[in-house]
């Protein structure tokens, strides 16, 4: 579940425990409304905590290597198929 559905679930549970005033036979909406905000809650932190975990950092004193890639082209006639 992304930071879009955590939101969602959030909006869904705060319209269900704020906003509406059904009487359901067996079933409490205010704590349903108030389990989703919960829900969304939790996935928004642990998305956020993922998220900082993901970002790398270098530390200053390490030094850069860079590598020459040599691409050779093919062109075809050269590897003996074009003859």
């Amino acid at each position: 579940m992304g930071l879009g559905g955590c939101i969602i679930l959030i909006a869904a549970g705060a319209i269900l425990t704020f906003a509406t005033d059904w009487d359901m036979q067996g079933v409490n909406l205010d704590l349903v409304g108030i389990i989703l905000m919960v829900v969304g809650l939790i996935g928004v932190s642990t998305f956020s905590s993922i998220a900082r975990r993901r970002r790398v950092v270098v530390p200053p004193n390490t030094p850069v290597i860079e590598e020459e890639r040599h691409q050779s082209r093919r062109n075809g006639y050269s590897d003996g198929y074009g003859v």
